[in-house]
């Protein structure tokens, strides 16, 4: 495995070793000791799944408290993943990152706590994986706008196409009106 620092300090791209052969392949998707080695300490305590269609867009949410850091990855089709830093005192606060993660390329994406994440489908359909170190707690989930202007994510839609969002996700604040990390 390939541990390779983004642009925002403390998100990896995880790049693993594949194994192919006239049968398939094999990857190693997780191994505690490596990730220790590579200064990510997790302890996973929930998996998630995810099918969504093109255009779909979930995201940025986060959790203020019993904040989850996540290992994602997308076993069929493609991704843009996004992750933003939302905690007041970093001096990345606001600074976003987005990595394209495929069922083809098989990488992974480390999202430590403290930090939004959203992803847009851009294949036909994507089937989304996530490890959290952390129980979801819908009472403590916030969200940020997908179309923040002052984060300013370079999400790919065509001029005027708007992306398929939920309900909370199309209500959620702008970032300077969100409630962060102090």
């Amino acid at each position: 495995m390939q541990f390779v620092e983004t642009d925002l300090p403390g998100v990896v791209r995880i790049v693993p070793t594949v194994h192919g052969d006239n049968r398939g392949y094999f990857m190693e998707t997780w191994q505690a000791d490596k990730f220790r080695e590579a200064g990510i300490e997790a302890h996973f305590v929930q998996d998630n799944v995810s099918q969504s269609s093109k255009g779909t867009l979930r995201g940025l949410h986060y959790q203020i408290q019993q904040p989850q850091g996540k290992l994602v990855r997308v076993v069929s089709g493609e991704v843009l993943d996004v992750t933003v830093d939302v905690r007041q005192t970093s001096p990345n606060f606001g600074k976003w990152v987005g990595e394209v993660l495929s069922a083809e390329n098989k990488h992974q994406l480390w999202v430590p706590p403290g930090f939004a994440h959203g992803f847009l489908v851009l294949s036909t359909s994507a089937i989304f994986e996530y490890k959290c170190t952390d129980y979801y707690a819908p009472e403590h989930e916030r969200s940020i706008r997908w179309d923040d202007p002052e984060i300013g994510i370079d999400w790919p839609l065509a001029p005027g196409v708007q992306p398929v969002l939920s309900d909370k996700d199309a209500a959620a604040p702008l970032l300077k009106a969100a409630e962060t990390f102090a």
